[in-house]
């Protein structure tokens, strides 16, 4: 393995668990019923509460969490979509990103990531990283993004 395909190994196996235990869990409920039904954890991490039954305060500090995390890891669509809804200051603002905007902004932050795995894996000329980047980029769903940058 190469040193630096082992540094980003190491480097992404050291940040994945505090990333997933750090942020709140948001989902979008895949039985297909409405976008209401994200859901954002507590911070036990046990109790998981829907978008459209959190109070206010809750659902500005999901935003704000989100945010910090946004920056630590320099998502800046992440961090331009949270700093709008919280700069509106509504709570149906706030909602509406945690709702929809949090998805499509990581989404855009995603593809510029993996845009940028593709650069390095031509120049390398990494046939199957190659492939299966372009692969993701090319269904373009937030879910392949993710699932790329996962796996």
């Amino acid at each position: 393995m190469k040193p630096t395909r082992a540094a980003l190994t190491v480097a992404a196996a050291a940040l994945a668990p505090a990333l997933l235990l750090a942020t709140p869990a948001l989902a979008a409920d895949t039985a297909g019923t409405s976008p209401t039904s994200v859901a954002a954890t507590a911070d036990t991490g046990a109790v998981t509460t829907p978008v459209d039954e959190m109070s206010d305060d809750d659902v500005r500090v999901a935003v704000f969490r989100i945010l910090g995390i946004a920056q630590q890891r320099n998502d800046k669509a992440v961090v331009r979509e949270a700093s709008k809804a919280l700069d509106d200051g509504s709570p149906e603002a706030l909602r509406a990103f945690l709702e929809t905007g949090y998805r499509l902004a990581q989404a855009e932050d995603d593809r510029v990531a993996i845009a940028r795995i593709l650069g390095i894996a031509q120049q390398r000329n990494d046939k199957a990283v190659v492939r299966e980047a372009s692969k993701a980029l090319d269904d373009g769903s937030p879910e392949a993004l993710r699932a790329f940058l996962e796996t």
